[in-house]
């Protein structure tokens, strides 16, 4: 008969350690002190960029339906040119200007829409021609 295979441990010097050491773990928390400052940085400018973004593009949507309306309703011959949108958006406010264009038969139409972000006056700016009607 065959005798059954003894089983035997495996040495002390290599089984696997269950923990970190201390060495591990300072040198891990340095790392994360340089490492973390920058990325938290990256942070604050992707979400003051995309901040911007927003706040640039609302702008843009503003501007164009306040362009529409003095267009359509040729507000931009008689009414203020100038002014904000309400309570609706009260961050925003809107001016308008117009000069000749090709001699007097049109006009261009300009419409700056300004906000404030970070203690500094953005705008935004969409101009158009206007017709009007008069002969060279």
């Amino acid at each position: 008969m065959t005798r059954p295979a003894a089983t035997t441990r495996p040495p002390i010097a290599s089984a696997r350690r269950g923990a970190f050491t201390f060495i591990e773990i300072l040198a891990t928390l340095a790392l994360l002190s340089i490492v973390l400052p920058s990325v938290m940085n990256g942070i604050s400018l992707s979400l003051s960029a995309a901040q911007f973004a927003k706040q640039q593009s609302q702008a843009a949507v503003l501007a164009r339906s306040k362009l529409t309306d003095l267009v359509v309703n040729k507000e931009w011959q008689y009414a203020s040119l100038a002014g904000d949108f309400g309570g609706d958006w009260p961050e925003y406010r809107w001016k308008a200007e117009t000069w000749d264009w090709d001699g007097g038969v049109m006009r261009e139409l300009s419409v700056t829409v300004l906000w404030q972000q970070r203690r500094k006056e953005r705008s935004v700016s969409l101009s158009t021609l206007v017709y009007t009607g008069g002969t060279q």
